[in-house]
């Protein structure tokens, strides 16, 4: 194991697995009977992560979607994109260092790259202040996708954030009124855009990149108006409440597609994409690629009237069911086993009446019933 190994609870079989392999691996040259049984292990090994990434719980998937080394849109740039050129500066304010912005090329395409940055160790965490973008990094993503615009070169956001950064500074600057321009601008701009969440899409921080012609979700990212910790200090009055709040919360990457919020899910590498950054990275700019191909040969009128009607469609019921659900029977049976309700009993032992303030029923049915597209009483 590295010294800055970051392990996650529920990969524990899969490390004790590893070890034995490493261990194998060193005796294994001139010992027939060694590598008959490393290549035995090695077949349990693919099956044991085939089976754990298969069934991760929801707060599982929060936990691989912030692992620390998940690659960022620093890396994407460097293994998907080439001659990046980075732009800085908001022309008001500063330059923040959350959102990274440029022009770069994607085999024979020129686009303009948008993404948030996290940071790769303590200093650099801290510079780009963990991914939580001040309005000046909204107003600088603005002014990159209008010049984008003005040469008819398509826009790419990478968003991976926890939300936008909620403090003093940030409000006395105009935090909400530059998320609701970035998704106004976003939503007339003339020119194809397509987002993708490589990691965490929270709150308005996500959704302020996120309003494109395509939209997509990593394997195991998440992608949800609030945090499962806030969302479980509201409801709940607890973070113990976590993951509880992220079964209510509906954010995984298949139930994002079952209830059309998004419009494709990317395969992640076997075990998650922090096990193999090249893989993913491929994958990821196949899926580009091929949708920048289909997009940039569609009218302008028409591109900007489909993500009008995209959005505007999105989240319509009827009877409790969504009236558009183009992969719904693909995903009936994912979708049968992913809403289940939560427990009645709380992690602490203790019973869910006790937070029963919404007409009389449990908050957590209340949260399930609104999840699962029932209008609220």
């Amino acid at each position: 194991m590295a010294p800055n190994e970051h392990r996650l609870p529920f990969e524990q079989p899969i490390y004790e697995l590893e070890a034995r392999r490493e261990k194998l691996e060193r005796n294994a040259q001139d010992n027939p009977e060694v590598r008959n049984e490393l290549r035995r292990l090695l077949r349990e090994l693919t099956e044991l992560k085939k089976r754990i990434y298969s069934n991760l719980k929801p707060w599982e998937t929060v936990s691989v979607a912030r692992h620390p080394n998940r690659p960022q849109t620093s890396d994407y740039l460097e293994l998907v994109f080439d001659e990046f050129v980075e732009l800085h500066g908001d022309r008001f304010f500063a330059d923040d260092r959350a959102i990274r912005a440029g022009w770069a090329k994607l085999d024979a395409y020129r686009v303009m790259v948008i993404g948030h940055q996290k940071g790769k160790n303590t200093k650099d965490r801290i510079a780009c202040n963990f991914g939580q973008a001040h309005p000046e990094g909204y107003r600088k993503a603005m002014g990159k996708m209008r010049l984008a615009a003005k040469f008819h070169l398509p826009v790419i956001c990478l968003i991976d954030t926890p939300g936008a950064y909620p403090g003093i500074g940030a409000e006395e600057r105009g935090q909400f009124q530059v998320i609701a321009d970035s998704m106004f601008q976003m939503s007339r701009l003339p020119t194809p855009i397509i987002c993708v969440v490589i990691g965490e899409g929270g709150s308005g921080g996500a959704i302020a990149l996120g309003v494109g012609d395509r939209v997509a979700v990593l394997e195991h990212a998440y992608y949800s108006v609030i945090s499962p910790e806030g969302c479980a200090g509201i409801l709940w009055k607890s973070h113990t409440f976590k993951e509880r709040a992220a079964e209510a919360l509906k954010m995984t990457s298949k139930d994002l597609l079952r209830l059309g919020v998004i419009d494709a899910i990317i395969p992640e590498p076997l075990g998650g994409a922090h096990r193999d950054h090249h893989v993913m990275a491929n994958r990821l700019k196949l899926y580009l690629r091929t949708n920048l191909r289909e997009l940039l040969g569609r009218p302008t009128d028409q591109l900007l009237e489909a993500r009008y009607q995209k959005f505007r469609h999105m989240g319509t019921f009827e009877e409790g069911r969504q009236s558009c659900l183009p992969n719904e029977a693909a995903l009936s049976e994912t979708s049968s086993a992913s809403e289940t309700p939560p427990p009645a009993d709380s992690p602490d032992g203790e019973s869910a009446a006790g937070a029963d303030f919404d007409n009389g029923r449990p908050i957590s049915d209340v949260a399930e019933r609104i999840a699962g597209g029932e209008r609220r009483p």
